[in-house]
């Protein structure tokens, strides 16, 4: 059964989160005595995927992540913060004089789930912004975009065309092909604001 995890506990997987970076980086980073209580092994030990967005100025600076379970949440936490900071392919890998200027998100994904639907008027309808995450497939064609992207597209329309574009599909893909749809939900924790 999956456990939510609480505020402490995802306040903990972003300490980690950056606590990772900056070993990586070899900045040394204030410890905390009180991280293996925050973080118990029911909760934090179960495998779910995972992705660690950064953002620098309130832009995105990175987001890699797992949509399926890998791994327990804290090492997926630590896989991709070293991978959203270092190896993100639309992104330099981050500097040691940005670490202090990256906020640092972590969610922690439900399950993803086919979204059934009969013409793209119906999909429209059943998706929920600021909801849920959406990933859509074609062919060898796939992409994901977090809940929180809702923020910045909240037409339907908008992002389906941008998820469509961000797989290397045409915007309108989703309206005159039947691609597979799957949604999930997140539970996110982070430093900015």
């Amino acid at each position: 059964m999956i456990k939510k995890i609480s505020e402490e506990q995802g306040k903990a997987l972003v300490r980690i989160a950056r606590k990772t970076i900056a070993d990586y980086l070899g900045v040394t980073q204030e410890e905390r005595e009180d991280e293996p209580e925050s973080l118990s092994e029911d909760v934090t030990g179960q495998k779910r995927g995972v992705f660690v967005t950064l953002h620098k100025h309130g832009q995105l600076r990175g987001c890699i992540g797992f949509l399926e379970a890998r791994e327990s949440v804290v090492d997926a936490v630590r896989h991709n913060a070293v991978n959203a900071a270092f190896h993100d392919p639309r992104f330099h890998p981050l500097r040691s004089s940005e670490l202090d200027d990256i906020d640092i998100e972590v969610s922690v994904l439900t399950e993803p789930k086919t979204l059934e639907y009969s013409d793209s008027d119906d999909l429209l309808s059943r998706l929920r912004p600021g909801v849920d995450g959406v990933i859509i497939r074609y062919g060898l064609h796939s992409a994901t975009f977090l809940p929180q992207v809702w923020e910045q597209l909240p037409d339907g329309e908008d992002f389906l065309g941008q998820l469509c574009l961000k797989a290397g599909l045409p915007a309108d893909a989703w309206k005159n092909r039947r691609i597979e749809v799957l949604t999930y939900q997140v539970q996110y924790f982070g430093e900015g604001a």
